[in-house]
């Protein structure tokens, strides 16, 4: 059952109604700064944290976010539970711009991101087929809904590196291979989220149809904020909407994705890692 659910996106998100004992706090962590401080408060007996994922302002590329800071600065808080909120280009013609995408599945075409916390001693080996939580998903996509926007569940995200967008020669391939939207945040963020064993779930708001359109625009910054200005509150109502039935969700693996994952003999590991992951490894390693 959620206890504490983390909100990543933009800072406008947790301006909701309802929401009260509202913190500002800094965390720092052993993979250097997350993004921005972490707002905490609670809805209804529910403890949230909403951490911008590219800082309030917008100020760091998608390549540059220290994802790995991010999902450990939570973990430490106590999140067990995460929504991604991110901006998405539409693959498809019937996903249209404002329409709202809970992906099941990711493509990862990103370059030279840290995507682990293992390593210096430790090697750890995770199950990634399925890289969203399906509980958390359909909680999400039944928020969602009660919007009154079109949702679409399920499909494929493919996280591009950026900050560019696709050329059209791009954007042809990815839609050859049947992918629904395209975005250029949510790898590593769902990778690290597995490791640190926190339910995960994508709530993407499409903003355009990329460029492999032949009728409407291309893709630009200018449309993108645009439509995300519009979306922001269908956003907050999601949020607000899942946060309220979250506690049926149904049991998850979750919780116990490092059960079986770590194979490094604890005797050989640096103490200084140990000391590092324990947030993340502590109930398994001593």
């Amino acid at each position: 059952m959620t206890q504490f659910l983390g909100i990543i996106g933009g800072s406008g998100l947790y301006e909701m109604e309802g929401l009260d004992e509202i913190l500002t706090i800094d965390v720092s962590t052993p993979f250097g700064d997350p993004s921005d401080q972490i707002v905490t408060g609670t809805l209804q007996g529910l403890k949230m944290a909403f951490l911008p994922r590219h800082g309030r302002g917008h100020r760091i590329l998608p390549g540059e976010v220290n994802y790995r800071a991010n999902i450990y600065a939570l973990k430490s808080l106590g999140v067990d539970t995460i929504i991604s909120v991110s901006a998405v280009g539409s693959m498809k013609e019937d996903i249209r711009p404002g329409d709202l995408v809970i992906p099941h599945q990711f493509i990862d075409r990103t370059k030279g991101r840290p995507s682990t916390f293992f390593g210096n001693g430790i090697v750890a080996h995770l199950a990634f087929a399925d890289p969203v939580c399906l509980a958390l998903a359909r909680i999400l996509a039944g928020g969602a809904i009660s919007t009154g926007t079109s949702v679409h569940e399920g499909g494929t995200y493919i996280c591009m590196e950026g900050p560019q967008f696709s050329t059209r020669a791009e954007s042809l391939l990815y839609r050859s291979w049947d992918v629904d939207v395209i975005g250029m945040t949510n790898i590593p963020e769902a990778k690290l989220a597995r490791e640190a064993e926190i339910c995960y779930a994508t709530l993407a708001l499409a903003t355009d149809y990329d460029c492999w359109h032949e009728t409407e625009e291309d893709v630009s910054v200018e449309g993108i904020l645009e439509s995300m200005h519009r979306n922001v509150e269908n956003a907050r109502e999601v949020i607000r909407q899942t946060a309220l039935s979250i506690g049926d969700k149904e049991a998850c693996g979750c919780g116990e994705a490092l059960k079986f994952a770590i194979v490094t003999d604890p005797a050989v590991i640096p103490e200084e890692t140990k000391k590092d992951l324990e947030p993340i490894i502590g109930k398994y390693i001593k």
